[in-house]
């Protein structure tokens, strides 16, 4: 069984472009083995990221990141059973929501800027189905 969990979180430590690699090649390098794809955002202090895959290393991965202590305020934002990947393109695609175009935030929330912990899980989803239909998921496939 398929499940996607959508997750906020925020970092304990500033958050600078060698940790953001950091993440993205250890992310990269063991979830092909756990058959996990996703995609990691983020803004300032802040991170959202999908995990899918089975449900089993799905929320062994999640638990890890809760245990984790250079994240706080971990919360989960939607997990459902699914019938396909979403994020399939991606071990560990990423996106920098401070450079997205301001108004594409807004459209999503109250303020042009990345908070998780304000909009639904739903809304959450649209916007990442938007950056995905607009092409601002970066990362390697695979």
């Amino acid at each position: 069984m398929l499940i996607r969990l959508l997750y906020a979180s925020r970092s304990v430590e500033p958050v600078t472009p060698a940790m953001i690699d950091s993440i993205l090649a250890s992310s990269r390098r063991h979830n092909p083995e756990l058959g996990i794809t996703g995609i990691l955002c983020h803004s300032g202090d802040i991170f959202m990221q999908v995990l899918e895959g089975g449900r089993a290393p799905v929320n062994e991965l999640y638990n890890s990141i809760v245990r984790d202590a250079r994240h706080k305020d971990v919360t989960i934002l939607q997990c459902v059973e699914i019938s396909e990947r979403r994020f399939a393109s991606w071990t560990m695609g990423q996106a920098n929501l401070a450079k997205v175009n301001a108004s594409t935030l807004l459209k999503y929330s109250a303020k042009p800027m990345l908070d998780p912990y304000a909009v639904s899980g739903r809304v959450a989803m649209a916007l990442l189905e938007e950056l995905i239909a607009t092409a601002q998921i970066i990362g390697r496939a695979g």
